[in-house]
């Protein structure tokens, strides 16, 4: 015989004590891609898990979202761990979400880079973009968590170089599925609220890729793109690179990194204005002496005296240009004389009287011709004998 009648509530409190107590389904493990992803304003999380062949509704209550630390999209393969529980007044059962994580750090991967190319084409990592620096912050607002070992070491480290700069922290949630929003939200309530911010801070220390992920989501990007006030990304460690990083103004290595790069060292400064202010006064010193010589050169005494000095020693100049040149000149000329009288000397030499004045005689037929030989000569020809001395007239009697 079956069992009595039940109510339909009465059937479904029963299941629902039946799940409960089943050993697999009191504590079981989907694997499943998220879809009709739905954030409640009562901080519920309301989705379901599909595969190829089906779905199951899932429920993430609120006290539960806190310790989520892995992003939560649509299309997002994930591993979902809970119990199965009957809503007994809608007659369905779901699974209750305890924790999620992310099928393996690929499909994180994959979502990266597909956002990471989309940004980039969009031109939202262009250095043209870039904004600089402050050299000589005031106010720098830090946007991270108010309890983690970043915000400690970014105070440190910028009070240690430099005491006269205000530090304004922001806190915000740095990881789960509320943190991005609560980081975008913050840097546009800086930009909003606070004109004498002059710089902005936002990361965190290091984690794993989910725990991270906050700042590798679109929202997080495009509200940093956004910000008038320059943005130093600093998430993780050296080796972890975000979105944040590729879109910020300058991206930091560690959170310490970019409390170094933030703010100029007082001490240095101290150094380098001592210096200054050294060279400067040597400087003066040097001007200043180069002045009272001028002046001095000005006064019309000292000037005269040195107009008479410059006057003597360009006489003297002039007296030893004139001696040189008078020297100069007298040697010319007793060279000149030297060898005209050498010229001249030569010149007489060659002259026949010269010759015949020696001893030798010219012989000269009756025109005038010089007789050179006795082949010119015949017997009973009147010549002429030319010596040194006078001339002489001669008959040729015989030839030899």
């Amino acid at each position: 015989m079956g069992l009595k009648p039940v109510k339909v509530g009465q059937l479904n409190n029963y299941i629902g004590r039946v799940l409960k107590t089943d050993p697999i389904l009191g504590n079981v493990s989907v694997i499943g891609e998220i879809s009709n992803l739905k954030f409640h304003s009562s901080g519920h999380v309301y989705f379901s898990l599909k595969d190829e062949a089906s779905r199951i509704n899932c429920f993430l209550a609120a006290s539960n979202l806190e310790r989520i630390t892995c992003p939560m999209e649509e299309g997002m393969e994930v591993i979902a761990s809970g119990y199965i529980s009957v809503y007994e007044r809608g007659g369905y059962y779901s699974l209750n979400i305890r924790d999620i994580e992310v099928n393996g750090e690929g499909q994180l991967a994959i979502q990266f880079e597909k956002l990471k190319a989309k940004l980039e084409k969009e031109g939202l990592f262009a250095a043209e973009h870039k904004k600089a620096l402050p050299e000589f912050p005031s106010q720098i607002a830090v946007v991270t968590s108010e309890t983690g070992a970043a915000v400690r070491d970014i105070i440190r480290t910028v009070k240690n170089k430099n005491n006269y700069v205000d530090i304004l922290i922001y806190p915000v949630l740095v990881q789960g599925p509320a943190a991005a929003q609560d980081i975008a939200n913050a840097i546009d309530a800086l930009n909003r609220d606070h004109s004498d911010i002059d710089l902005i801070i936002t990361g965190r220390g290091g984690g794993s890729m989910e725990e991270l992920w906050a700042f590798n989501e679109e929202i997080v990007a495009r509200s940093i793109f956004a910000s008038s006030i320059p943005v130093i990304s600093a998430v993780g460690h050296e080796t972890d690179f975000t979105i944040s990083d590729f879109v910020a103004d300058f991206r930091a290595a560690t959170p310490t990194a970019a409390a170094e790069m933030a703010v100029p060292d007082t001490e240095e400064l101290r150094l380098y204005i001592k210096e200054l202010g050294t060279s400067l006064a040597e400087s003066l010193i040097q001007n200043i002496e180069f002045k009272k010589n001028r002046l001095a050169a000005l006064d019309p005494n000292a000037f005269a005296a040195g107009i008479s000095t410059r006057i003597a020693y360009e006489q003297m100049n002039a007296d030893r240009l004139f001696e040189g040149l008078n020297d100069n000149l007298k040697l010319k000329i007793r060279t000149s004389k030297e060898r005209m009288e050498h010229l001249k000397a030569l010149l007489d030499s060659a002259d026949p009287k010269s010759i015949l004045s020696r001893g030798y005689s010219v012989v000269t037929d009756s025109k005038g011709q010089i007789i050179s030989g006795t082949d010119a000569l015949t017997v009973g020809q009147s010549v002429t004998i030319e010596t040194g001395r006078g001339t002489a007239g001669a008959e040729i009697t015989h030839i030899g």
